[in-house]
């Protein structure tokens, strides 16, 4: 079937950040986490019994944005080949040691082989449409590989996959080249950086699965050097980025920290304290010694890319492609002239990975880059929002220009949430779902993370910065890479203008910077085009517009989020509510 006319539904459900994407006639029409419509972080836990969970809401979505029904689906494309993941999970050293019936053991993974593989049954159930000959299994990490060079604007490019395990593999290497990704190399378990960032997650007193972006913030805190040596005893980085994991101290899908608190000390207790700052900033030390590591690895990874293919453009996708820390360096110390990370590089944008997948290799390939964009989730019109704010009984005011009053109130030193057009897609809010503060402020960290965003005092916020404007104010080294568009990527900021900044600066001088084009978001460049008009400053504080919790969705989510916490106004489409007017308000 040509792709003019193939419409392609992408599903990712295996493990975590469960989402949907769908393509119509080659292009990418709409692409959503489930988790912003469950309100469940990342959609769901990740374990056995949790596969039949489908993101039923975001493909449900995906079909209405496209205006088609489930009979007029050509494919469906599922990031995860169950038999693959049977056949390779089954009779490992650790076996022995593993609890019954979980992951690793053979009567876990053939019941979750079993549970996936009932994913086309369960689709026809819901639909009453035949599925089956439609529905296709796809490699994991070749979706992540299609997620990230189908997407870029690129011919010819290496792609680097990095995450915890898809059917077997951690790390997977490619080379893109005329619509076609051919398989370089890999590394498979128990060999995983990914596993590796959540069993330290899970050793510092944070979530596993969950929590692994604040070991990076944390990481800034601490010196590598102190722990290095211990975490060289754990992991093996060889010169071309090969890597190997000492499991029997990680113990991975063992569980357990004895042997691990034989080489690092005691693990944090989740009620315990942390100590990252004065004498004492241990559990910051061993997250620099992991940040430490991961960019060694990471960087010669790259390295190798970059022999190996002689390519000039670097892709890349999996979580730890989320390292926005190693990807700044990755940026300037490797060699490439431009790198491109898809916004939602973790699990959940296989699934415009198996789309984009199936796109290229059953259908031949797409004229063009699929994402210009990360707008691909739901949109709201001032109609459904105006009814939303009268539902709730707030008192609102409706405006011409958003961006001129947002632009205003920041100025004013008041946050503001700010939500507009069609939500993004991936974990970083981008301008259309976010709170949005003044930079200049240096009490503003503080406010944000005690009283609105409800979090440990320590994490950093980000700027949005006018794309023309960066190179004033961060050590970009040239041209900022395409990947700063979607906020993974961390740089220095200039010297001289940290103090003019200080609300967006992390502790080690650097700043995970959002480049806003024109024509990317106008609205959102307009409003930073008012702030710099007013303060002489081109960028805003840009945090997620959410409270301990996934980021909005809809006005419903949006109004609830405004009235729990210390936000000061809520700018939602052409209409403004402000909490001074809202009886029983929260104060800062």
């Amino acid at each position: 079937m040509s792709t003019a006319r193939a419409n392609i539904l992408g599903v990712n459900a295996s493990y975590h950040e469960s989402a949907a994407a769908l393509m119509s006639g080659g292009k990418l029409i709409a692409a959503a986490e489930e988790e912003r419509f469950n309100r469940v972080k990342h959609g769901k836990s990740a374990t056995i019994d949790n596969a039949l969970l489908l993101p039923w809401s975001a493909i449900d979505y995906c079909l209405r944005a496209a205006g088609i029904e489930p009979d007029q689906l050509d494919y469906v494309g599922f990031s995860l080949d169950p038999a693959e993941r049977l056949a390779r999970n089954v009779g490992l050293p650790d076996e022995e040691e593993i609890a019954p019936f979980d992951y690793g053991t053979r009567e876990g993974e053939r019941r979750f082989a079993a549970f996936l593989e009932e994913a086309p049954r369960l689709l026809e159930l819901r639909w009453h449409s035949p599925m089956a000959e439609k529905f296709m299994f796809l490699d994991h990490h070749a979706c992540h590989a299609a997620s990230a060079f189908f997407c870029s604007p690129f011919d010819e490019a290496a792609v680097l996959s990095v995450d915890g395990i898809g059917e077997s593999a951690s790390t997977v290497l490619y080379h893109g080249r005329d619509g076609d990704l051919k398989r370089l190399g890999s590394i498979c378990y128990p060999h995983s950086l990914g596993f590796l960032w959540e069993k330290m997650t899970a050793f510092l007193g944070f979530k596993s699965n969950h929590d692994e972006c604040k070991v990076m913030g944390l990481s800034s805190y601490g010196d590598p050097r102190k722990y290095r040596a211990a975490f060289d005893k754990l992991v093996e980085v060889g010169p071309d980025g090969d890597f190997k994991m000492n499991n029997e101290v990680l113990r991975f899908r063992a569980g357990g920290f004895g042997p691990l608190e034989k080489l690092l000390g005691k693990r944090r207790m989740a009620h315990e304290p942390l100590h990252y700052g004065g004498d004492n900033t241990i559990h910051a030390d061993v997250a620099a010694a992991l940040q430490s590591v991961t960019e060694e690895a990471m960087l010669r990874l790259c390295g190798r890319l970059r022999k190996a293919t002689g390519a000039r453009y670097l892709c890349m996708a999996g979580g730890v492609a989320l390292n926005c820390v190693a990807n700044g360096r990755i940026a300037h110390e490797c060699g490439f002239d431009d790198l491109w990370i898809q916004p939602a590089a973790n699990d959940a944008g296989t699934a415009v990975g198996a789309a984009a997948h199936i796109s290229h290799t059953v259908c031949g390939a797409v004229d063009g880059p699929l994402m210009s964009h990360p707008y691909l989730g739901p949109g709201y019109d001032d109609t459904e929002i105006e009814k939303t704010l009268i539902r709730c009984g707030l008192p609102f005011r409706r405006i011409e220009e958003p961006e001129k009053l947002a632009a205003r109130l920041v100025y004013d030193n008041d946050v503001v949430g700010w939500f507009q057009g069609r939500m993004e897609f991936g974990p970083r809010a981008l301008g259309n779902r976010s709170i949005l503060a003044d930079p200049r402020d240096p009490n503003m960290v503080g406010e944000l993370n005690l009283k609105v965003k409800h979090r440990e005092p320590f994490r950093p916020f980000c700027p949005s910065v006018l794309s023309e404007k960066a190179g004033e104010w961060f050590e970009l080294g040239g041209q900022a890479p395409l990947a700063s568009k979607y906020m993974l990527c961390a740089f220095q900021t200039k010297p001289d203008r940290r103090r003019l900044i200080p609300a967006v600066v992390h502790v080690d001088g650097t700043s995970r910077i959002q480049l806003v084009n024109e024509e990317d978001n106008p609205l959102y460049h307009r409003l930073i085009r008012q702030f710099e008009a007013l303060s002489g400053v081109p960028m805003v504080l840009n945090t997620s517009l959410n409270d301990t919790e996934p980021i909005v969705c809809s006005p419903d989510d949006a109004v609830k989020t405004f009235l729990k916490t210390n936000i000061d106004h809520l700018v939602i489409g052409r209409f403004a509510v402000s909490k001074k007017d809202v009886a029983g308000r929260r104060g800062r």
